[in-house]
């Protein structure tokens, strides 16, 4: 059975689709296959990737609206493939406000792709609603992107919290798969002070590769392409493949 992963914060602007595109990516180069799953209405991850925003959306799939094989989509990475996000999204968290179970929605949807898969990404709204705690019910582990910042922080602390209170009451098989530093910049010293902090508290939890901030990163996704087809050879790149590794080993 696959590996099942959620990339959560609810702060914006972290890296976090950067990571789950480029995670993936460096995944299926290793091998595997890997599906990545856009859950936020924006389709930023959809973008990323290339792949056409059209329906059938993972909000078809969902609702019931589509099979499993019709809402695939393959990207230019071999072995990478995804489900892509549009905007119909965005009505989806009102839709199921008043549904039972509204929690599993996208446990029930991605249940097919289990045996299929060696690993799912799971790319998440930056916020704590409806359609996060979604992601939180179908996941095995929780990958949280953090930029180095005060106020990344104080925000850590909030998720975590959400977190705790999924595994007590919906998914108590999640685990933290790791936190990992993003955008970083050696050169000040608040990036330093957040990164000594959270080691520090947070010790194993956090993995050891760190994100640094790179120009080739953010153009990348204008072209939908993973970092590993745009530029390989570029600092963004090797890191993101030192932190896929770190994953696979832990997960």
């Amino acid at each position: 059975m696959g590996k099942c992963f959620v990339f959560v914060n609810q702060k914006g602007g972290v890296g976090k689709t950067t990571s789950c595109i480029n995670i993936g990516a460096y995944i299926a180069l290793a091998g595997k296959k890997v599906l990545l799953v856009d859950f936020d209405s924006q389709g930023n991850m959809s973008s990323g990737v290339g792949v056409s925003k059209d329906k059938p959306t993972i909000y078809e799939l969902i609702a019931g609206l589509t099979s499993p094989q019709e809402a695939v989509k393959h990207t230019p990475v071999a072995g990478l493939d995804a489900i892509s996000a549009s905007i119909d999204l965005s009505g989806a968290a009102i839709e199921l406000v008043e549904q039972d179970n509204r929690e599993f929605f996208l446990k029930k949807a991605l249940a097919p792709f289990r045996d299929v898969y060696d690993y799912i990404l799971i790319d998440c709204p930056p916020s704590l609603g409806l359609l996060t705690l979604n992601g939180l019910a179908a996941a095995d582990s929780v990958l949280v992107p953090m930029q180095c910042e005060y106020f990344a922080l104080e925000g850590i602390t909030l998720l975590l919290k959400s977190v705790s209170n999924v595994q007590k009451s919906i998914n108590p098989d999640l685990v933290i798969g790791g936190i990992f530093f993003t955008m970083y910049d050696s050169r000040t010293r608040l990036a330093q002070d957040v990164v000594m902090q959270v080691k520090s508290y947070f010790k194993d939890v956090v993995f050891n590769t760190i994100i640094p901030r790179n120009v080739r990163l953010s153009e990348a996704p204008s072209r939908g392409l993973p970092i590993c087809s745009y530029d390989p050879e570029c600092a963004g790149a090797k890191s993101y493949a030192k932190l896929a590794e770190e994953v696979m080993k832990r997960g």
